[in-house]
């Protein structure tokens, strides 16, 4: 509890605080320390002014089969290649599985990718870690998600929150580790708005998002006021740490609460039925409607949970038999609601001009064992998978690095979780910054893994030279980007 009459402050576990944590350069651990950061934009390395590029993160959780969806292998033996047949694809280069049809229309429009892999544990909540926040969770540092950084670095645009996360923040995976959801060492101020709702449902509201029913317009004004008199007798709680993000923190609150903007952009019944229905009459589809939605209102950041969590749910998590998810149901009930709601997406951003600086991407902890279980699903296998990315500039209808012939390994341009947030950032808009005295161009790119810059990963490739983007320069030595 807060001491109103004391300076509180709050401590590590050395005494340290709070602004002491940050200003040693904890940052460093994801590669740029505050100071580093401050002095960027100084020099004016940072590119400020109106930014309307944003990204939404769909999490397949429960970790789809590649070999069944996006990486199908019909030369395989039957134990390998699984039930289903490949179909041919709308932009002539790559097939994909015929549980997939609506995705295979628009794959014109995206970029498959695939050779991902990662080292962690075969255990969901180690790869939810190191897929949305590029790093593995070690030594007791809670990295931040992707949003996250989004929000602290770039801030709000609009009376919405930076960084949403829909329905809902992930439930537990089995492996009793931090999701990777959250601000992490960036603080509590940077985590995610969760909606905490199911948007398909009929009765759908948002809970935090109106104050309570006997809270009243002129009774909330009222209440504000009576704070700012409050603050403005404890000058010297107000000078600390602590006080400073409570006020942030209410500031924030009042202004999502007391928002026609932020009321209007939740809204989902100001969007006709035929559009909803186009999405999918789920959670999952009506989630993508509500994520172009809040793009649209000026949200930099949204990630789409597919699922809660891989207990007691119909997931990726093919196992084969229960709790866990079988084949069939992948192909009944998983694989038409993503289809659909996905695809609406993407048509539906490019529709609306949205999807040139809006990026779509589909990640997921891992892929599936190579070979048929005993009980006909498959099992954890972080050493091959594949992900979707679209728009933001992505060059759509291409492939992206390749698998061996049993989808085992990758074959061709291994890509790694700090690979994809390398990517997703320089294309994002985020963080547009330059180390002008470096010879590898960026301190986002990070061209050497050994850079300890900010992402240590490098920007994805089609082979060996080109760029995954339009007209996108060279970062080992392009023109400066704004």
């Amino acid at each position: 509890m807060l001491n109103l009459t004391g300076r509180g402050q709050a401590h590590t576990c050395d005494g340290k605080t709070r602004r002491d944590f940050l200003q040693v350069g904890s940052l460093g651990v994801a590669g740029l320390s505050l100071a580093d950061y401050l002095q960027a934009k100084e020099q004016g390395h940072v590119a400020d002014g109106h930014d309307d590029r944003s990204c939404i993160m769909i999490f397949n959780l429960g970790a789809p089969s590649q070999l069944d969806t996006f990486d199908m292998k019909p030369e395989a033996p039957a134990e390998v290649r699984g039930p289903f047949k490949p179909i041919s694809t709308s932009c002539g280069q790559y097939q994909l599985s015929e549980i997939l049809p609506r995705i295979a229309s628009i794959s014109e429009h995206v970029a498959l990718v695939r050779s991902c892999h990662h080292t962690g544990a075969a255990v969901h909540d180690a790869g939810w870690q190191m897929m949305q926040t590029g790093r593995q969770f070690q030594g007791g540092v809670n990295t931040p998600h992707a949003g996250s950084v989004v929000s602290f670095l770039k801030g709000r645009r609009s009376d919405l929150p930076p960084f949403v996360v829909l329905p809902e923040t992930m439930g537990r995976g089995g492996g009793n580790l931090p999701n990777g959801q959250a601000g992490g060492f960036l603080g509590k101020a940077h985590d995610p708005f969760a909606l905490m709702a199911d948007p398909s449902r009929p009765d759908f509201k948002v809970p935090d998002l109106l104050p309570p029913e006997t809270l009243g317009e002129v009774r909330l004004s009222r209440r504000r006021r009576l704070r700012d008199i409050v603050d403005s007798t404890v000058k010297d709680f107000e000078s600390t740490e602590n006080a400073s993000m409570m006020g942030r923190n209410f500031e924030a609150a009042y202004r999502l609460m007391s928002s026609t903007q932020a009321r209007e952009a939740f809204d989902l019944s100001k969007e006709p039925q035929s559009v909803r229905d186009r999405y999918g009459m789920n959670r999952f589809g009506q989630c993508c409607l509500l994520s172009r939605r809040l793009v649209e209102a000026g949200v930099r950041f949204v990630t789409i949970n597919t699922f809660l969590t891989v207990f007691d749910e119909i997931t990726w998590d093919i196992h084969g038999s229960k709790p866990f998810t079988s084949i069939e149901g992948m192909r009944d009930i998983v694989a038409p609601m993503y289809d659909q709601g996905y695809s609406a997406l993407i048509e539906d951003l490019h529709q609306r001009g949205l999807l040139k600086n809006t990026m779509v991407c589909n990640l997921a902890e891992f892929g599936r064992t190579p070979k048929v279980n005993p009980a006909g699903g498959r099992d954890h296998w972080p050493q091959c998978y594949s992900m979707v990315l679209g728009g933001g500039g992505i060059k759509g209808g291409q492939l992206i690095g390749a698998s061996d012939r049993t989808g085992a390994y990758p074959s061709e341009h291994p890509v790694t979780p700090a690979d994809v947030h390398a990517t997703v950032f320089a294309r994002d808009g985020q963080w547009w910054v330059r180390d002008e005295g470096s010879t590898n161009g960026t301190l986002l790119g990070g061209q050497k893994i050994d850079d300890a810059r900010l992402v240590s990963g490098q920007i994805l490739r089609v082979g060996s030279t080109d760029l995954l983007f339009d007209g996108a320069p060279d970062p080992d030595g392009g023109s400066k980007r704004s």
